[in-house]
């Protein structure tokens, strides 16, 4: 795509959040007829799918952040004079086209969009079938948006293919794809990167862990618990597992505790062998895999351990990659931890909830990745652009 200037990309960016606002009710309305059409049982994905006008608040505060903030194309990362005269300039550069394959959240069609768009990309938007007709309204909007400023709709395409057609386009794709990010689960991330015949940036499942070292200060543990668990359990950074150092003190007592606090907040514990000679009333872990698994619902497991460096073996065996915390008083336990586990995110005496881009200062995000190539953690503007050398000279030959 031929790259538009700044002034013109923020044109579009304001065009669409006064759009935001003039059609809230065909937003609304595209979305109860996805929510009417949902099978209400998975409480995760539709928490992700509805749309109130508090979220379309939030749609159009995502699109001022990325408004606020400086273009990220052609910024000069570095600039060095050779010994025979070149002189060579790395400048961030757009990708070009990026494809997102995201389930659910009608708000990624903003949120992706916008961020692409003001990176100098093109962006393919393949929604899941469950929120098409709120992901379709928005589309439109964009494309309203493009139109008002003389720009064509192919800048931001939604795509609306089944696993089949998904699948060929990737495999051959109607024009050239730059980087394709799979924001799902574990089946959706493996069938792109089967198919994928570009760069493929992974936002990875959560199941996320928390380590409390024997010193923890005991009520901060539970308060932090029980926001981490249930503050918003369709978020990638809850809480799945808790492992306890078996010398804490009053460690029944506390487990006690931590299993009435739990199940008064509708959450189902499941405790493996030792725990359970305290945590009568959970359920027995019967196959040790479930520690590998993210589970997007009010469900979590407990398990004692010796030491911080068993919670980290454990941590980098099982979990997505995405965030840990650690309770305890010692700073250099802390550290140690936060050094050792292989984490996008890392946290000492803290929520894993603020794994996002708005609370970690990055503003609107397109994803929290977890692979280590080209970034890891939230994906937002200046994460949207690849780099490009200039070299300038005056007949230089190399000899």
């Amino acid at each position: 795509m031929k790259q538009i200037n700044t002034e013109i990309k923020d044109n579009v960016l304001r065009s669409m959040i006064r759009l935001l606002d003039e059609n809230r009710s065909m937003i609304l309305k595209a979305n109860k007829k996805d929510v009417n059409h949902f099978d209400r049982d998975d409480q995760a994905l539709l928490d992700r799918l509805i749309v109130d006008n508090t979220k379309i608040d939030d749609m159009k505060r995502s699109l001022r952040e990325v408004l606020a903030q400086e273009d990220p194309v052609k910024k000069v990362i570095s600039e060095i004079t050779t010994d025979n005269g070149l002189k060579v300039i790395n400048r961030t550069a757009a990708f070009g086209t990026i494809m997102i394959i995201y389930e659910s959240r009608p708000d990624v069609t903003i949120e992706a969009a916008v961020l692409a768009f003001k990176a100098g990309n093109k962006i393919f938007l393949k929604g899941g079938k469950e929120a098409k007709f709120s992901n379709k309204a928005l589309v439109e909007l964009w494309h309203k948006a493009l139109s008002e400023n003389n720009l064509s709709n192919n800048w931001i395409e939604y795509l609306e293919l089944s696993r089949q057609e998904t699948r060929d386009f990737l495999v051959s794709p109607t024009e050239k794809l730059d980087l394709i990010v799979p924001r799902g689960g574990e089946k959706l991330i493996q069938f792109v990167k089967e198919n994928a015949k570009c760069a493929v940036l992974v936002s990875g499942r959560g199941n996320n862990f928390m380590y409390v070292h024997t010193d923890a200060d005991w009520e901060t543990t539970k308060k932090v618990i029980i926001n981490a668990k249930t503050h918003k359990i369709s978020a990638c950074n809850a809480l799945d597992k808790i492992l306890i150092n078996r010398s804490i003190a009053a460690l029944g007592q506390k487990l006690n505790e931590l299993q009435s606090l739990l199940q008064e907040n509708d959450v189902q514990v499941l405790v493996d062998q030792e725990a359970h000679e305290y945590m009568t009333n959970s359920v027995l872990i019967e196959d040790q895999e479930i520690w590998s698994e993210e589970f997007l619902a009010m469900k979590c497991c407990v398990g004692l351990i010796d030491n911080a460096t068993e919670a980290i073996d454990k941590i980098n065996r099982h979990s997505g990659g995405h965030s840990s915390t650690i309770m305890t008083e010692d700073e250099e336990t802390a550290m140690h931890f936060m050094d050792q586990v292989d984490n996008a995110a890392v946290y000492h005496n803290a929520s894993t909830r603020f794994t996002d881009g708005g609370q970690m200062g990055v503003g609107a995000e397109l994803a929290i990745s977890t692979d280590k190539l080209h970034h890891r953690g939230p994906l937002g503007l200046k994460e949207l652009v690849t780099n490009k050398y200039y070299v300038f000279g005056n007949g230089q030959i190399r000899t």
